[in-house]
């Protein structure tokens, strides 16, 4: 059985993404790793090639900025990244690049993969999720988060990236899937609040044409963390390759 594991990003370092995180977590599973990295402003690619690892495997994109309906951009972009893995594999394990698997999950998600490599019938790995919201210590818990998503998929290419890459669909039909007890750590809203509100300037291009851009996205200096409706403190710890992340922030904000 061999695993591909697949990603695509753009400014990982303007946008302080953990990608480099993010890939570290699942390398152990996976016999290779395609990134596809977009065009970008900031030496995303080089910060990724410094991992050195021969499993990772670049493609160079260039995002079509045209598509401002529904983050349809972010799907082809992640279709990119899965028509390039290899067609020896079974599986690919595809992350976004704020996305972060535990190492505690490592065996229980390879057990699972070798479960079902055989039953066709299985064409992804459902996943739980853990969204973290302003800080390290906070999870967001309401009704409006999604609590599951598929990660893992059949190397299968009618299986195509849905709507804004959020999940996975064959000729519109969601995949069958077996659920597995494993959790996606999403810190996708932990960034500083300047970084963080520059991805939101830039990233709701992506959904809203330019006029509802000029009427609901304020162009303020930083983030209004203070726009939740329910958290909940963390328990446990997190993913051993996040400490030094984690650690800079603690250090950045004197605590």
């Amino acid at each position: 059985m061999k695993i591909s594991g697949f990603t695509f990003v753009r400014n990982a370092i303007k946008y302080d993404y953990p990608v480099v995180e993010s890939i570290l977590s699942v390398l152990p599973l996976c016999n290779e790793f395609v990134v596809a990295v977009g065009n970008s402003e900031d030496g995303t690619r080089e910060l990724i090639a410094a991992i050195g690892s021969p499993k990772i495997r670049f493609i160079d994109t260039v995002w079509d900025d045209s598509l401002r309906e529904g983050g349809r951009v972010l799907a082809e972009e992640t279709n990119k990244a899965f028509d390039a893995i290899s067609p020896e594999s079974t599986w690919a394990f595809y992350l976004q690049a704020d996305e972060v698997i535990h190492e505690q999950y490592l065996e229980d998600i390879r057990c699972a993969m070798e479960r079902w490599k055989d039953d066709p019938e299985v064409e992804g790995l459902l996943f739980n999720y853990k969204h973290f919201w302003g800080s390290y210590g906070y999870i967001a818990d309401s009704h409006k988060w999604y609590r599951n998503e598929v990660r893992i998929i059949r190397n299968d290419k009618r299986i195509r990236s849905y709507r804004d890459a959020q999940g996975f669909r064959i000729n519109g039909r969601k995949l069958n899937v077996a659920r597995i007890n494993a959790s996606v750590y999403h810190y996708g809203w932990v960034k500083p609040p300047q970084a963080q509100q520059a991805k939101q300037e830039n990233f709701n291009r992506y959904w809203h044409d330019d006029s509802w851009m000029e009427k609901m996205v304020q162009k303020n200096e930083s983030y209004d963390y203070s726009i939740i409706d329910s958290l909940k403190p963390c328990t446990g710890n997190h993913p051993q390759v996040m400490k030094d992340r984690i650690s800079r922030q603690k250090m950045g904000s004197g605590l």
